[in-house]
């Protein structure tokens, strides 16, 4: 007999992060309940860290609304589908000497923490069939978003026959299905963007602007959040520091402040999951109340931070908010 997750919760997560996990599960759930949406803000390695198997289903549950993700969490759902049986698990990585890991890349491993991406058979076929994609754009003149672009290979099939797993664990895959909103900043330090740089120079795409840029995504994100926040509160949950965070969270001071909408709404719900201890001069260490001076959250809204690792904590926290 399985227990249900949120009950053992109840009973045995009460103090300090664990506290604090529960309290955030609570609150969020009683945010999508009441009519509110969710923006998830992911860095971090989550993709491949397997957070898809619960993701994906918030994502085709209408827990999590939108995605501001980081362009190596887009590509690493996506290569996770088509390679994961060949990735290859190190957990003594701690042990690991500088030679260990130069051995690894000889091998065509690219080592995450305690997990290896295979170059030929993950990254491989990933890019040979967006590059196709990107050139097959360039040529008719059409411009998308780094997202749109994964969107049109995935509802192509070309990948289809190397799945190694079944797209319900994808997150990207279910986003695509529901055409969930995503927003990719800084796209171009990923390795799909290192390699769409890299065909740009090497003159096979002659248009850079092929891909859409980030301050596109900005003023897309604008559209979303105005058309969004007035009849569904927007919660903004976060994983992780950096620019997936920075950036998605900035739209409301940018329209409040930059364009005089005063009357955009401030997000509703704030949750960050982090390894980053507060600390001075660290954004991923900022305590939610100091994003009040900045005027993304207001004296009111639910704020939370769980300083813990996000691939324990996030499925807890998505496991209560889907009832389980």
């Amino acid at each position: 007999m399985n227990p249900h997750v949120t009950e053992f919760l109840t009973r045995t997560f009460r103090h300090f992060n664990a506290g604090e996990l529960l309290r955030a599960a609570k609150a969020l759930k009683a945010h999508v309940d009441e009519g509110g949406h969710v923006l998830l803000a992911m860095a971090g390695a989550m993709s491949t860290g397997e957070l898809g198997i619960s993701l994906a289903e918030m994502i085709r549950k209408r827990r999590i609304h939108a995605v501001c993700c980081t362009g190596a969490n887009l590509e690493e759902d996506i290569f996770s589908l088509i390679a994961r049986k060949d990735y290859q698990l190190v957990p003594n990585y701690r042990d690991l000497t500088p030679s260990d890991d130069q051995a690894l890349l000889e091998r065509g491993l690219n080592r995450v923490t305690d997990t290896c991406i295979p170059e030929q058979v993950a990254i491989g076929p990933a890019e040979t069939a967006m590059v196709a994609e990107w050139k097959r754009a360039d040529a008719k003149g059409e411009r998308l978003f780094p997202h749109e672009f994964v969107f049109n290979v995935l509802r192509s099939g070309v990948l289809r026959d190397r799945y190694q797993l079944d797209p319900v664990v994808s997150w990207v895959h279910a986003a695509m299905e529901l055409d969930v909103p995503i927003f990719v900043p800084g796209w171009e330090d990923s390795t799909l963007g290192n390699i769409y740089a890299a065909r740009c120079l090497a003159g096979e795409i002659r248009n850079v602007h092929t891909v859409r840029s980030g301050v596109e995504y900005m003023m897309k994100l604008a559209d979303y959040y105005e058309a969004t926040a007035p009849r569904h509160p927007l919660g903004f949950l976060q994983i992780g520091g950096g620019i997936a965070g920075d950036f998605a969270i900035c739209v409301v001071p940018m329209l409040r402040q930059d364009l005089s909408r005063t009357d955009t709404p401030l997000w509703s719900y704030f949750c960050q999951i982090s390894d980053s201890t507060t600390s001075y001069g660290s954004y991923s260490g900022a305590p939610p109340s100091e994003k009040i001076s900045w005027g993304k959250l207001g004296v009111d809204t639910p704020k939370f931070m769980i300083e813990s690792d996000a691939t324990i904590v996030a499925p807890l926290l998505f496991a209560v908010v889907l009832g389980l």
